[in-house]
């Protein structure tokens, strides 16, 4: 990439505000770095900004925010973080897996507060939920692992499919190997084949969506992919092209006119990250700080997509919906 390009996608990471900078000596700084885009995060940033002002603290009032969000591209985010650490922020927020394994390995003293949907522990990011140690704490909604979950209830709502799509994004080390692994030994239960299929740029939108008509796939998981969220306009309304029943990784799916999602509510997680970004600007250690996982999993169903796609919901899966949209 050139270094016009890697400068322009570095935003405001790579040139801040001198406003900004003249804050810096006055009130804490924090660097938010995402793997997606802004835009994508709206209600992210607005749950995140509750908890900061639970422990009060009010953008550009007590605190000063910036951001380096990396639109999708992985081999930003070393940069990305690299940045924050120059310029000596006071905590590091981070947004997905990747980034959060980027701004860890830049820095061991800048605490970091992450919002993943891996295993903190297995990935080696905290010794424990309870006690994470070193620098980092968080939440975890532990999406990946909800794969086979998903599957099942996609099963329901269709019974007589025997291949589904699994949309993935092989830059996301991570978190693939583990869910494909837990999605095919679900799929194996039910004598489903799982046809995995990868979308790691704009370009390959179209071609995937064409593969899953190719191959009879008539149903879809869509995992739990920061890239893949900032594009779910799309993703849906190629779903809904092709007549595919989806179940996604996040109600903002459904809130963009998918089918149904199954998942942890992730603004209630984002309030968390604020108010634990918020509690170590006022002194408290990440490391005592014990990483919350969601309690409560929540299925939304919209039932005009369901209706555009001839779907009766059967009464089995209404029963268990949280939320219904019409």
């Amino acid at each position: 990439m050139k270094r016009r390009d890697l400068i322009t996608l570095l935003g405001s990471a790579a040139a801040w505000p001198l406003a900004a900078r003249a804050q810096q000596a006055a009130m804490p700084v924090i660097g938010i770095l995402g793997l997606g885009s802004r835009s994508a995060f709206d209600f992210a940033l607005l749950a995140f900004a509750q908890g900061l002002r639970q422990q009060g603290f009010v953008k550009d009032r007590k605190v000063s925010i910036q951001y380096s969000w990396a639109e999708g591209h992985y081999d930003l985010l070393p940069s990305m973080a690299a940045e924050f650490v120059r310029r000596r922020v006071s905590v590091i927020v981070t947004f997905s897996a990747p980034a959060t394994e980027e701004a860890a390995k830049a820095t061991s003293t800048i605490p970091i507060v992450f919002e993943i949907g891996t295993d903190p522990v297995a990935t080696g990011l905290v010794k424990s939920l309870n006690r994470p140690g070193g620098n980092l704490t968080g939440t975890t909604n532990m999406t990946v692992e909800l794969a086979p979950k998903r599957l099942g209830l996609l099963h329901d709502l269709v019974p007589n499919v025997t291949k589904i799509g699994f949309l993935t994004n092989p830059d996301s080390q991570t978190a693939v190997p583990i869910v494909i692994k837990e999605e095919k030994e679900a799929a194996a239960t039910l004598g489903i084949e799982v046809h995995e299929v990868a979308i790691s740029s704009d370009r390959d939108f179209d071609p995937a969506f064409e593969s899953l008509a190719r191959l009879g796939v008539r149903a879809l998981d869509v995992s739990n992919e920061p890239f893949h969220l900032s594009r779910r306009e799309r993703i849906v309304a190629l779903a809904a092209r092709h007549g595919i029943p989806a179940i996604y990784s996040s109600s903002e799916y459904v809130k963009a006119g998918g089918l149904m999602s199954y998942a942890p509510s992730s603004t209630g997680l984002f309030v968390i990250v604020g108010d634990y970004a918020g509690r170590i600007l006022k002194g408290e250690k990440p490391a005592d700080l014990p990483v919350v996982q969601p309690n409560k999993y929540e299925l939304v169903i919209n039932l005009k997509a369901a209706k555009a796609l001839s779907l009766d919901v059967p009464a089995t899966v209404l029963a268990r919906v949280d939320e219904v949209i019409e």
